[in-house]
Order: structure tokens, then C-alpha cells, then sequence
């Protein structure tokens, strides 16, 4: 187990942060615009963030560079800035943090298929060893490799993120399947916490996808799978369309009435994912540390 992690877990259960897209949005960031190129040209507000999240109680926050790899990136035609990009992304979050919490920066999917021959292998190992080596060099503490579907996919940023000799996180997103209990690709919890096990990740686990209520027996899979410490970051409940408009109807203190559960079966580090805030954050910390 890296060093890191298991210092950190000397203190488990670890409080991670919460949704960074929306909090974006709510400073300002339109919708339909990449935030990762905030980290450029709005660096104060993008502070903000992992701020209001650390002030709330998180003892890890990630970075504004979910989609900051040069291939997501082209579809903004950003590519040529993906290294600029993911280094002041993991700045910003370290100015935030000045030590009072870890920063794990972010490592989101690159948007393309493997399977679909949209992207080779040796496209995404590169682009994901760009993007690492920067978040490293930018004094990011650890990788999280975050909401995959693809298990490939995971692998190879796996396989880039170790290479910096920093802890790495590795997430699957389990929204799929008559009881949301598949990948995209249809990989089950089990299936992805022994290939993330196997593939060198030194935490393991599933964000995104859905609410906290289903992730509590998709951590329970997991466990029976990994002997690795686990990383669960669910939504703020299914999203619903509301005029128009995305809602995730579950409330802060309703996620955190969870957390003991997903604490029992066997999570160490917890947040929240889409649809949740630092109000949400507020609320774990507060049925955590009292």
C-alpha cells in the first residue's frame, strides 16, 4: 500500500468533497463551455470551489481537470493546452488546500470508445501520461481516476497515473443494468475491483452513476472482491428533468442519514458526486466527526 494512503487511513473514515460542475456553474461557468479551461482564465473563482469544500469538513479535494485530456479536450479544441490545463488545475486546488487537506486530482475519461476503435491504446496511454505527469508536477498529492465505464480504458490511465509514483485512486461509474449494477459496458462491481485491483490502483471503488442508496450494495460487492480500500462518491439521488432542467431530489441531511451504512460495509473514503455541495459535505462531516 503507498505510504500516502496508509497514513491516511489512520484517520478513516476520510471525508472527500463533492460535485464540481455545478458549483462552476453557480460562479458563473455557462453550460455547454469546458470548465477545465477555467483553470486559465478564471483561476480565483475556480479556487472557490475547493475552498468552500475544505471550509465544509473534506479532507481530500480533487481538481478542476475531469476533462483534461488532450483528447476530451480536442472536442473544445483545447488540446494543444491540455499540460497548462491539468498543472493549474492541481495548483489552484493546492492554493485552496494549503495544507489543511490532501488534493487528489481529477482524471476523467478521454469521451471516446476503445471498443468502438475511436481511440487506440496508445493515444489514451499518452494522453493520460500528459495529463498525470502535469497534475503531479502541479503538487497534486494523489490521482483519481474517475467515473470510467471502460475497463481498458481505466486500466491504461492506471497504468499513466502510477508512472508519477503518486497514490492512485480508480473509480468505476455504475449506471447501467435492470438494477444499476453494471458499467455502461456491463462490467460488474466485482469484475472492476479485481481488474482495478490488478491493475496496480492503491484505492478502488465507483462514483457518479446514481444515488447513495444503491452505492451502499455496490460497495458491499466490491468489498467481497478487493481487499483495498474503497472510495465511494454517489449523486445527490437519480437525476430527474424538472422543467427543463436536472434535479437530484435527495437532500444533504438524507445522504448523510447513509453514510453509516456505507461506512459498515466497508468504504473509507466518502463525498458526493453530482447534484451534491458543500451543504452536503457539511452534513457527512457532521454524522462522521460529530
Amino acid at each position: 500500500m503507498h505510504p500516502l494512503i496508509e497514513s491516511l487511513l489512520s484517520d478513516a473514515p476520510i471525508i472527500t468533497d463533492g460535485a464540481w460542475g455545478t458549483q462552476m456553474q453557480a460562479r458563473g461557468l455557462p453550460i455547454g463551455s469546458c470548465p477545465d479551461e477555467w483553470n486559465l482564465t478564471h483561476a480565483e473563482l475556480v479556487q472557490e470551489v475547493p475552498l468552500a469544500y475544505i471550509e465544509a469538513g473534506s479532507q481530500i479535494v480533487l481538481t478542476n481537470t475531469f476533462r483534461a485530456n488532450r483528447i476530451a479536450l480536442g472536442d473544445y479544441d483545447l488540446a494543444d493546452k491540455a499540460e497548462a490545463i491539468s498543472r493549474a488545475g492541481a495548483e489552484i486546488s493546492c492554493r485552496a488546500a494549503d495544507g489543511r487537506a490532501r488534493v487528489f486530482a481529477s482524471i476523467g475519461p478521454s469521451g471516446k470508445m476503445l471498443m468502438a476503435g475511436d481511440v487506440s491504446e496508445d493515444e489514451l496511454l499518452e494522453a493520460f501520461r500528459e495529463q498525470a505527469r502535469a497534475l503531479a508536477a502541479g503538487g497534486a498529492d494523489g490521482l483519481v481516476v474517475e467515473t470510467m465505464a471502460e475497463l481498458d480504458e481505466a486500466r491504461l490511465a492506471i497504468r499513466a497515473a502510477k508512472e508519477t509514483g503518486l497514490p492512485v485512486v480508480a473509480c468505476m461509474v455504475f449506471d447501467s443494468g435492470t438494477d444499476l449494477d453494471r458499467t455502461m459496458m456491463g462490467v460488474t462491481p466485482e469484475q472492476a475491483a479485481e481488474a482495478l485491483t490488478e491493475a496496480g490502483a492503491d484505492v478502488v471503488g465507483a462514483n457518479c452513476g446514481q444515488g447513495i442508496v444503491g452505492y451502499i450494495e455496490i460497495c458491499r460487492r466490491m468489498r467481497s472482491a478487493t481487499d483495498l480500500p474503497l472510495w465511494i462518491k454517489a449523486n445527490a439521488g437519480l437525476p430527474e428533468m424538472v422543467n427543463g432542467e436536472i434535479v437530484y431530489k435527495t437532500g444533504a441531511e438524507e445522504f448523510a442519514s447513509q453514510i453509516p451504512v456505507l461506512l459498515e460495509v466497508g468504504a473509507s473514503f466518502v463525498g458526493g458526486c453530482c447534484g451534491t455541495s458543500p451543504d452536503f459535505i457539511r452534513a457527512v462531516s457532521r454524522t462522521i466527526r460529530g
